[in-house]
């Protein structure tokens, strides 16, 4: 078990490291830097606020069920860090390179990445056509997170895992969408 997690922890300094290049690129530090500030909630509450006047009254069902989502993820990965108390990469790895000042002190799992998944998940399943926008923006908050060095890869695929857990776990029991009802 221990020569696993140490395979891991290299892997994570590797990737992490590989992913941190890109942060020597204007272009691509401007980019990364956006996608993860907008990731902080402001994209995210201006689609709760466009879902109830773009698709209807129905719609809120859906902002309530993101809302909560994001009350008990949240509760979930400050729970997760303040257990698991895993430096940020940045912090750790002298030579990493951070613009962009982190919104806590602990790195596992990535919150960011968590939130879209979840986010992009629950609306997606009720209104495809947000698919073309959300899922080009869930990948670049996931990658943000590792090329601004605030998360190793583990951080990120912990945090979409239990993203898409919660979302899934609500459109089957709680708010399942359409299409979910004629299976």
């Amino acid at each position: 078990m221990a020569a696993a997690l140490s395979r891991l922890a290299t892997w994570d300094r590797h990737l992490c490291h590989a992913f941190n290049r890109l942060h020597s690129v204007t272009a691509w530090r401007r980019l990364f830097a956006t996608c993860s500030r907008l990731g902080d909630g402001v994209l995210w509450y201006a689609v709760m606020a466009s879902l109830p006047l773009l698709h209807g009254a129905a719609a809120w069902a859906l902002v309530a069920a993101m809302v909560i989502n994001g009350a008990a993820l949240t509760a979930t990965y400050r729970w997760l860090k303040a257990r698991t108390r895993r430096l940020r990469p940045c912090e750790a790895h002298p030579g990493l390179l951070c613009s962009v000042a982190p919104l806590d002190r602990y790195s596992f799992p990535s919150g960011h990445t968590l939130h879209a998944v979840a986010f992009t998940s629950l609306i997606t399943a009720h209104y495809p056509v947000w698919g073309w926008v959300l899922l080009p923006f869930t990948a670049l908050v996931a990658l943000s997170r590792l090329v601004l060095g605030l998360h190793y890869p583990s951080d990120v695929l912990a945090g979409a895992a239990l993203g898409l857990g919660a979302a899934a776990t609500t459109l089957v029991l709680v708010l399942p969408p359409p299409w979910l009802l004629t299976l």
